[in-house]
């Protein structure tokens, strides 16, 4: 069969999978899924072997702002859905637009390899059987919060050690001493949780944080300010003074005071830490120098015994299954060099969805990349000038995606983007590919 016949392969069927697999449906291209789980629902279904969602885990964003625009969540769903209404959202989309038959589950992707000739194959286990799959492309959609980041700390531990990753129910902090390590929004939910089974709860920090309340004047937070955006001094200077009339100062609960200014960094959505450190439940602590035994010793030279660590300390971007070169890729505490965080100039049949952070951005931003990406392998074949264009844009310098935000340089921040500046770019090129 010619390589231009050939399916494209769509590894992972989350969120990013399953808009990659509709939109190439809508724009009549072939598809095959490959899902390591034993169903839809990527990191959300909470039973998948790579799912790194808790007992507790609800969305930081409403669901207005996160949902596909296509398939909108129930009226009687909650503002922020927890990780069992959202499994079920992903099934019924996925019904609905009969994606579910389209991929094979329980099914890993261990290779995926360009060809010389033109196409790929992938090669997949299932139940321990490996088997080599010839795809004209790869759509990579497996998720950016599956491998944990496991910092190498001095001394050694005599308690229990995990990461937020392994983490499902907060029984495992029942009548325990324990020490969180982060504050980002994973820390922090974890937090509140041990607080109602622990003996003590500390929440060891590096730096200063932005907390956000999930709801402002009586409606979830993000769903305000949604129509033309401001510029960013303006927006930073209202939001600060707004947060700080709702939260107060996060300082007077000894958090230190932050080194940047409102969204330089993703916020934490979650005021009920502030609440509890309030209530005394909880004790902020600095950074941790070393471990000692049944202690914990920080920073500042003090120690405090502890039972268990938590280390919430988050994930490295994961694709084992490609050659990072063909990413562009220098490894890890980086990201991909991709356009548009998605086109490689190394082989043109190969895309990586769901690689962008951003506050707002939702699952809609996801699906225009995907959109982005059917559109541009339909001009290949309607509109070859268009398409070629693209390709030269994305040979080129790259575009400032930043919405004139000056982020943190940390790992996580690296594929993080402002979602105005973003989804505008993705719109404008899609619109260059099918008018």
């Amino acid at each position: 069969m010619p390589v231009v016949d050939m399916t494209y392969a769509v590894i992972g069927a989350g969120p990013s999978g399953l808009a990659a697999a509709r939109n190439l449906q809508r724009a009549g291209i072939g598809w095959v899924g490959y899902e390591l789980a034993a169903g839809v629902g990527g990191l959300w279904d909470i039973d998948g072997p790579r799912s790194t969602v808790y007992e507790s885990a609800h969305l930081i964003s409403s669901k207005r702002t996160t949902e596909f625009a296509e398939h909108p969540m129930a009226d009687e769903v909650a503002d922020y859905p927890s990780h069992r209404d959202l499994l079920t959202y992903f099934r019924d989309f996925a019904d609905r637009f009969d994606l579910t038959s389209g991929f094979t589950f329980g099914a890993e992707v261990v290779a995926a390899v360009p060809l010389a000739e033109g196409g790929w194959t992938v090669t997949v286990e299932v139940d321990g059987v490996r088997t080599e799959h010839q795809h004209a492309g790869v759509l990579v959609c497996n998720g950016t919060l599956s491998e944990p980041s496991v910092p190498t700390l001095p001394g050694s531990f005599d308690g229990e050690v995990l990461h937020t990753s392994a983490y499902k129910s907060p029984r495992v902090f029942a009548d325990k001493r324990v020490l969180i390590i982060g504050a980002g929004n994973s820390g922090c939910d974890i937090a509140v949780d041990a607080v109602h089974h622990a003996t003590s709860v500390d929440l060891s920090v590096r730096r200063g944080y932005y907390f956000v309340p999930k709801y402002l004047f009586g409606k979830p937070a993000d769903t305000l300010n949604q129509g033309k955006p401001l510029p960013p001094r303006i927006k930073q200077a209202i939001d600060s003074r707004v947060l700080k009339l709702f939260t107060g100062d996060p300082v007077r609960f000894g958090f230190p005071e932050p080194d940047y200014k409102i969204y330089e960094s993703h916020p934490i959505v979650n005021t009920l830490v502030l609440h509890h450190l309030g209530h005394g439940d909880l004790r902020v602590r600095p950074d941790v120098r070393r471990l000692a035994g049944s202690e914990v010793e920080f920073a500042d030279g003090s120690r405090s015994p502890y039972d268990v660590v938590v280390l919430a300390t988050g994930y490295h971007l994961h694709y084992p299954f490609v050659d990072p070169e063909l990413l562009q890729w220098k490894g890890r505490g980086t990201a991909p060099d991709l356009y548009l965080n998605i086109f490689t100039q190394a082989d043109p049949d190969l895309f990586v969805l769901g690689m962008i952070e951003a506050s707002g951005i939702g699952w809609q931003g996801r699906y225009e990349q995907a959109e982005l990406v059917a559109s541009y392998l339909r001009a290949r074949r309607e509109n070859p000038a268009a398409a070629r264009a693209l390709d030269r844009r994305a040979a080129g310098p790259r575009p400032d995606l930043s919405g004139g935000y000056r982020y943190l340089g940390l790992e996580r921040m690296s594929y993080y983007v402002n979602k105005d500046a973003y989804r505008s770019a993705v719109r404008a090129e899609i619109e260059g590919l099918t008018s």
